[in-house]
C-alpha cells in the first residue's frame, strides 16, 4: 500500500473565553476546520497562518505572536487519498470578532459535544477539540 500524499498547511486553535474551538468551513465542503491554509512560496508556517487569517476570518494576528503547538499529521478532510501535515500555533486573538471571509462560507465555535453533530476535519477532531466543560 502506497503512503498517502501529503498537503502541508499551517493551522491555527483559537478558543474564545467559554473555551470553544473556532472552525470554518470552505464554500463547496462540508467539513468544518481550523482556520488556516497552504504556504505561498517563500512563506515560512507563521507567516501562511498570519496571512491566512487575516483574508479568510478578518484576523490580524502577527506572525512573532502566533505560539507554536508542533507539527500535526491527520487524514485530509477534502481531499481523499491525501493527508494534512500541519504547522499547528496558538493564536490569541483578544476581543476580535472573526467574520467569513474570502472562500469561508460559515464560522463556527464549538465544543466536544457540538462535535458530534457536525462533520469536523480529522485533524480538529483527533487533537483540537476541546475537552469536556
Amino acid at each position: 500500500m502506497s503512503a498517502a500524499r501529503s498537503i502541508r498547511v499551517s493551522a491555527a486553535v483559537i478558543t474564545d473565553a467559554a473555551g470553544r474551538l473556532l472552525v470554518v468551513r470552505k464554500t463547496g465542503t462540508t467539513a468544518f476546520m481550523q482556520p488556516g491554509g497552504k504556504p505561498e512560496a517563500g512563506e515560512s508556517a507563521a507567516e501562511t497562518l498570519s496571512r491566512e487569517l487575516a483574508e479568510e476570518v478578518g484576523i490580524r494576528v502577527a506572525p512573532a505572536d502566533l505560539r507554536p503547538l508542533g507539527e500535526f499529521t491527520a487524514a485530509a478532510a477534502n481531499e481523499p487519498g491525501f493527508e494534512v501535515v500541519a504547522d499547528v500555533f496558538g493564536a490569541d486573538i483578544g476581543d476580535q470578532e472573526p467574520k467569513a471571509a474570502a472562500e469561508i462560507a460559515e464560522l463556527r465555535w464549538i465544543t466536544r459535544a457540538d462535535a458530534d453533530a457536525l462533520e469536523i476535519a480529522p485533524l480538529a477532531r483527533e487533537y483540537f477539540l476541546p475537552a469536556e466543560i
